[in-house]
């Protein structure tokens, strides 16, 4: 009814919220993915991991050569890194991406019957858009390859793996008490040094089972910033790039002034230096000594 429009018009104006009829639940209800909630800013949920498969046709389904993730923990570095491999001319490396969060949604039957005519589901749709995304970004920058560094990306590697068959990947570690007391100290307000500890834990457990699982090329903090020219050598061989003197001099690059904390003075002056010294055995939390014999920080595995 006319009036039931202009109820909700004004609700509309004055709130920024709609009213909408609640779908039917039970027998005679029309099947289908349900609407997107009006007014909150939420997108729908991401794609069931079931839905996730490789592209069926890589050429067409795919802007993107061979992008490049970084996977680290959260505090490893990895801005540093994002930093360094912008200051290469084939590289384009911007802030955290977060694509993996984008979703898309089929809000009735009549556009998910479309879509599967073209055989497409929610998962081929959510990669469709992450790749174009990136590829716009690329694009946009002039430079050959592109590489994003977001650290929650490494708790969906596998999905990002069968999204981008070609993609390549960087492991960074970093001492995990090291990693442990940065994530406290960014939010001291918000996580005590036990709670930052189990956090970060998450985050290393997650970089360890891609490593596991995926190929790729493990750089260490302490070594990046002890050798960064051995280090980034390391990282363009990998990457089948010739290296370039200016990775060292990533201060002049004005991308990387966004986001770099404590690092903006060490950007300032276009030289790396070494962080925190190393914890000593004794100050490791018990609950991060696994990872630590893990990564060869306290003996066991030396494995990289």
């Amino acid at each position: 009814m006319n009036w039931k429009r202009k109820a909700n018009a004004a609700v509309r104006e004055l709130t920024g919220f709609q009213i909408t009829r609640v779908a039917k639940t039970g027998p005679g209800a029309k099947s289908g993915a349900g609407p997107v909630a009006k007014g909150t800013g939420r997108a729908p949920a991401v794609a069931a991991a079931d839905l996730v498969r490789p592209p069926a046709d890589p050429e067409t389904d795919r802007l993107l050569t061979a992008p490049i993730f970084i996977l680290s923990p959260v505090r490893s570095g990895s801005t540093l890194l994002r930093a360094m491999l912008n200051a290469h001319p084939m590289l384009h490396a911007p802030h955290e991406l977060h694509v993996r969060r984008l979703s898309v949604g089929l809000t009735t039957p009549l556009a998910t019957r479309a879509m599967e005519a073209l055989g497409h589901n929610q998962a081929d749709l959510e990669h469709l858009l992450w790749d174009r995304v990136l590829h716009r970004e690329l694009v946009r920058s002039g430079k050959a390859h592109i590489v994003d560094k977001t650290p929650a990306n490494a708790f969906a590697h596998r999905r990002i793996a069968t999204c981008w068959p070609d993609a390549r990947f960087v492991f960074l570690l970093r001492h995990p008490a090291s990693i442990a007391t940065s994530w406290h100290e960014a939010s001291p307000d918000r996580r005590t040094p036990h709670d930052a500890a189990l956090d970060a834990l998450r985050y290393m457990k997650a970089v360890e089972r891609a490593r596991g699982d995926l190929t790729g090329l493990t750089v260490r903090y302490e070594d990046l910033t002890a050798g960064p020219e051995a280090e980034t050598r390391r990282i363009c061989d990998f990457l089948g790039l010739p290296w370039e003197p200016g990775m060292l001099a990533y201060g002049e690059q004005a991308v990387v002034q966004k986001g770099l904390g404590d690092w903006k003075d060490k950007i300032r002056s276009g030289k790396v230096q070494e962080g925190r010294a190393l914890p000593r055995a004794e100050e490791i939390p018990e609950e991060l000594r696994p990872m630590c014999r893990t990564w060869g920080y306290l003996g066991g595995d030396e494995s990289r």
